[in-house]
């Protein structure tokens, strides 16, 4: 089905980013996930490219284009272009904007720059070993000294852990309160700050995922996104945006999964004709382009939404469920479809069914993102009971 939501700028910028992951990131993805890790080069190469936060002010090396659709073609090129493992939509879409949104005038002129050329790359630290999605649950500790913050505290899963310049740690500074959270920003060097071992993965072989820790990290007030007893606020007013990313990803590599596969059953032989002859192949694949096209269509609707003003935490979780379902059953089909060759590494495929397995835990888990649209409901046993 023809998308409707883009313009022919949109379109035109869309070549220009293909060329870029195709060559830049596409090329030497098989590299990447050799070393398990990007080269840090790729986000100084991407910000020439005028890739970077494409919405940051013009004064601070951006594009100033409040049109989310642009970062929309970004993330979909890199997932079917580029590599899932070059997490630039993390940087541009999940944690710059606490940079951008509550980061104040001097704290912009000083790393916003960097953000948007890519000489600082971004992380954020929220996940610890023993609470998962559950944030009111944090133990890593922000108390304050007077002239600083005083952090300790692990985190893991953290992508960009390695590669990270700046990370915006949750911490918490209300050991009264559940929701009493703040966010520090943590730079590459400060006293304190370790990183543990780069961990070993399922898939998204290229992502640098690390554990992180903090021994009496002294961080500056300067270093204080925000009101410090608001942080967990703020972290929801964010997880909108941030599951729509995951929505738009998933959906493009389906589609990708879907158009790899499509051309493998016209060219794949059995019983003396291609397998897409087959009844049963013709089924599958058709069911799959109906999905894929309806669901395409609700995750466009709200981009257009998140560019309103108007994107609910609600709509955003039924994108991000929704999508990372169906791209887990569209990996599985697809798949099945190449037969034993499906089940072989050489074979891209293989490689993105692993690499899905993810989509349904983070970002939230699917069973939270239920959660959430069941609450939305009113369906909530706190307000029931």
């Amino acid at each position: 089905m023809r998308r409707l939501i883009f313009e022919p700028e949109h379109e035109q910028f869309r070549d220009s980013v293909v060329k870029f992951m195709s060559t830049e990131v596409g090329a030497h993805a098989e590299r990447f996930r050799e070393q398990g890790i990007v080269d840090r080069e790729l986000y100084l190469k991407a910000g020439a490219q005028g890739l970077l936060c494409t919405w940051a002010d013009e004064k601070y090396g951006g594009a100033g284009i409040d049109d989310f659709r642009f970062e929309q073609i970004i993330i979909e090129e890199n997932m079917r272009h580029g590599d899932v493992g070059f997490y630039i939509n993390l940087h541009n879409d999940l944690v710059a904007p606490y940079f951008a949104k509550l980061g104040n005038d001097e704290q912009k002129d000083r790393w916003m720059p960097g953000i948007v050329n890519g000489e600082k790359i971004l992380a954020v630290a929220m996940t610890e070993p023993s609470t998962g999605s559950d944030l009111a649950g944090m133990r890593t500790s922000a108390t304050d000294q007077g002239g600083h913050w005083l952090l300790n505290g692990a985190k893991t899963y953290i992508s960009n852990g390695i590669l990270g310049d700046l990370i915006v740690v949750a911490a918490r500074t209300d050991p009264n309160s559940r929701h009493g959270l703040g966010l520090f920003v943590v730079e590459r060097g400060m006293d304190g700050f370790e990183r543990g071992r780069k961990l070993a993965k399922m898939g998204l072989k290229a992502q640098d995922t690390a554990e992180l820790f903090f021994n009496d990290v002294k961080v500056p007030k300067a270093n204080v996104l925000g009101d410090p007893t608001q942080g967990f606020k703020y972290l929801a007013r964010f997880l909108a945006q941030e599951r729509l990313v995951a929505a738009i990803g998933f959906m493009a590599t389906a589609q990708t999964a879907f158009d790899i596969t499509l051309d493998y059953v016209k060219e794949r032989k059995a019983f003396g004709k291609p397998i897409g002859a087959f009844q049963n192949t013709r089924f599958k694949m058709a069911s799959m382009r109906a999905e894929l096209d309806a669901l395409q269509t609700y995750v466009d609707q709200c981009v257009l939404l998140l560019n309103a003003g108007e994107l609910t935490a609600e709509d955003a979780s039924a994108a991000k469920l929704l999508s990372s379902e169906l791209e887990g059953r569209v990996m599985d089909e697809c798949v099945q479809l190449h037969g034993g060759a499906g089940y072989m590494e050489e074979y891209r495929i293989s490689r993105m069914y692993t690499d899905a397995r993810i989509s349904r835990i983070f970002a939230g888990t699917s069973e939270i993102m239920r959660e959430i649209i069941g609450r939305g409901l009113g369906l909530d046993e706190r307000k029931l009971s």
